[in-house]
């Protein structure tokens, strides 16, 4: 047997985050849409799952049509059983990602980021492909001083509404 590896890039638009995990039942469409609308009022998202038995589509849900598009477009780019994609816009992935995972079809979460994002997937023979690892923005410069401390604490103050 050989094995292929591809390196899918996904799109960030500015605003947007994007989310993408690992379920294995075509229901998770439904309850990720339920997870996310219940976790922050006014998300703006749109989802894409792609089965891997029975017809093998990429089923979608999503409040936001552009959203809905694009993680149609990875999902179809991917094309891994069980990958789902989700961009989200008006909200932060630790706002959603615990109900998230607390969604009984969810297996693992492979990232969560607004950074530059590439899936590394590998396929091991035709129609048969699997995420392997992602990468997940850019190298460290640095260490942080203690100017960049206070500013880390600042935004995670906006972000997680916790006082540090």
């Amino acid at each position: 047997m050989s094995i292929r590896f591809e390196v899918v890039e996904v799109p960030i638009p500015q605003g947007t985050n994007v989310i993408v995990g690992h379920a294995h039942f075509i229901k998770t469409v439904e309850d990720l849409y339920e997870a996310l609308v219940t976790s922050v009022p006014g998300v703006k998202f749109g989802i894409a799952f792609c089965e891997a038995s029975g017809k093998r589509l990429i089923r979608h849900e999503g409040n936001d049509e552009e959203l809905r598009k694009l993680a149609i477009d990875v999902c179809r780019r991917i094309a891994a059983g069980h990958v789902f994609v989700i961009y989200i816009r008006n909200a932060w992935p630790i706002n959603v990602l615990n109900a998230i995972k607390n969604v009984q079809e969810v297996v693992r979460i492979y990232a969560a980021t607004a950074n530059p994002l590439k899936i590394i997937v590998a396929e091991v023979e035709p129609e048969r492909r699997g995420v392997v690892g992602v990468v997940d923005g850019h190298s460290p410069l640095g260490v942080e001083a203690e100017g960049d401390r206070e500013e880390r604490k600042k935004f995670l103050r906006e972000v997680t509404k916790y006082k540090l």
